[in-house]
C-alpha cells in the first residue's frame, strides 16, 4: 500500500477527536480522512470516505460501539480499533469488543499516559492493523474440547514449561490455544501485547473459559501444571527457578520493541531459566518482537512452533522467527496445542 493509511475516528469525546487528529497529522504515512460523533454518522462516513482502518470509542450514546461493531463486521469488514477507558467496565467491554471482530485496543489518554506516547502506539496500531488478514478469523473455528494430552504425557513433563507470545490477534488466538490445553499441562508463561489494566479482565476471561488456571502475574508466582500466567500490561515478565521451583520476575525497564511486556524478554529468560525443558510459541503479530528469544530457545535445547500465515490475523512476528531460523514446526492455530503437547513429551 503505496498511499498513505486513510483513518476515520469515531468517538462521542470531540476532544478525544482533536487530540487523535492532531496526533496522526504528524505522522508520515497516516491520513484522517474523518471522524464521527456517534456510530450513525460513522455509518455514513465508512461508506463515503472508504477508510482503511477505524478507530472506535465503545462507550458512546444512541448506539454504543460494541453494537455498531459487530454490525461493521457483518455487513462491511474493515479494521477496528477500540479505544477504551482504564476502567474496569471498559477493559470488559473492550474484551468483549476484541471478540466481535476488533484487532487491536488502546486506552484513552490520561495524565499518566500522553498524548505523544498515546499518538506513537496508536500510528504504530494502525499500520498494524491496516493489512490485516480479515479471514484469518474465519479460518479459526472455537474449540470443542480440550486436546486429549498423550498417554506417556505425565511421565516426561516433569519441569516441563511452555512460553508464548503474540501481539496483533493474539487475544483471540491464545484463548483458541488455552481453550484446548488439558488440565495436566505444564506451566504456561505468556506475553500478550495489551495495554495496562486490560490485562487482568483478558486474564480473568481466559480462566473462565479453560480447563486450566489463568491468571495475571505477579512478581513471585510459581510456575505450576496446570496454570497459565499472563504478563501484566506496562511490566516485563521473566521466568526465574530457586532449586526445582520455577516462578515469574515482573519488573518495569526499557521498552524493548516498543513494547512491555516484550516476548523478547520473556523468551530469553526462558532460554537461560529452562534450556531445553521449554517449549516457545511465537504467534499472530506484526513486528519482530520474539523472534530473537526464540530462536535463542531453540539454541539453548529448546523446541519451537510457530503459527503459520494462513492463520495468522499478521504475520509478522512468525515470519521474522523463521527467518532468523529459530522454528522447529509451522503450524495452523488449530495444531497449535497438540504440537506443543507432543513436544513437552520429548524428553530433553
Amino acid at each position: 500500500m503505496d498511499r498513505d493509511i486513510r483513518v476515520l475516528i469515531v468517538d462521542d469525546s470531540a476532544v478525544v477527536r482533536k487530540v487523535f487528529t492532531a496526533a496522526l497529522s504528524r505522522t508520515r504515512g497516516i491520513a484522517v480522512v474523518g471522524t464521527a460523533p456517534d456510530p450513525y454518522v460513522a455509518r455514513d462516513k465508512i461508506v463515503t470516505l472508504r477508510p482503511d482502518v477505524v478507530t472506535l470509542d465503545i462507550e458512546m450514546p444512541r448506539m454504543d460501539g460494541i453494537t455498531f461493531l459487530k454490525k461493521l463486521m457483518k455487513h462491511y469488514p474493515i479494521p477496528v480499533i477500540i479505544v477504551s477507558s482504564l476502567t474496569q467496565k471498559g477493559s470488559q467491554m473492550a474484551l468483549e469488543a476484541l471478540s466481535a471482530g476488533a484487532l487491536e485496543v488502546i486506552s484513552k489518554p490520561t495524565a499518566a499516559y500522553s498524548v505523544g506516547d498515546m499518538g506513537l502506539q496508536l500510528a504504530d496500531k494502525i499500520r498494524a492493523v491496516a493489512h490485516v488478514n480479515l479471514k484469518a478469523r474465519n479460518l479459526n473455528p472455537p474449540p470443542t474440547s480440550a486436546a486429549p494430552a498423550p498417554a506417556s504425557f505425565l511421565a516426561h513433563t516433569t519441569n516441563k514449561i511452555i512460553a508464548i507470545g503474540a501481539s496483533t490477534g493474539g487475544t483471540e488466538a491464545i484463548r483458541a490455544v488455552l481453550e484446548t490445553m488439558p488440565p495436566n499441562v505444564p506451566g504456561i508463561v505468556i506475553v500478550q501485547h495489551m495495554p495496562a489494566k486490560f490485562t487482568t479482565s483478558f486474564a480473568e476471561r481466559l480462566n473462565s473459559l479453560s480447563q486450566i488456571r489463568v491468571k495475571e502475574a505477579a512478581d513471585g508466582d510459581s510456575v505450576v501444571n496446570g496454570q497459565a500466567l499472563l504478563a501484566p500490561g506496562n511490566y516485563h515478565m521473566l521466568l526465574r527457578h530457586s532449586g526445582a521451583r520455577y516462578y515469574v520476575e515482573i519488573k518495569s525497564g526499557p521498552m524493548v520493541h516498543h513494547q512491555r511486556p516484550a516476548v523478547d524478554v520473556l523468551f530469553r529468560s526462558v532460554s537461560k531459566t529452562a534450556g531445553a525443558n521449554a517449549v516457545g510459541i511465537i504467534m499472530t503479530g506484526m513486528g519482530a518482537d520474539g523472534a530473537a528469544g526464540l530462536l535463542e530457545m531453540k539454541q539453548a535445547g529448546a523446541r519451537t512452533i510457530a503459527q503459520n500465515e494462513e492463520s495468522c490475523v499478521v504475520f509478522g512476528m512468525p515470519k521474522e522467527a523463521i527467518k532468523k531460523g529459530g522454528v522447529d514446526k509451522i503450524v495452523p492455530l488449530r495444531e497449535i496445542t497438540r504440537s506443543a503437547l507432543a513436544m513437552v513429551c520429548m524428553p530433553a
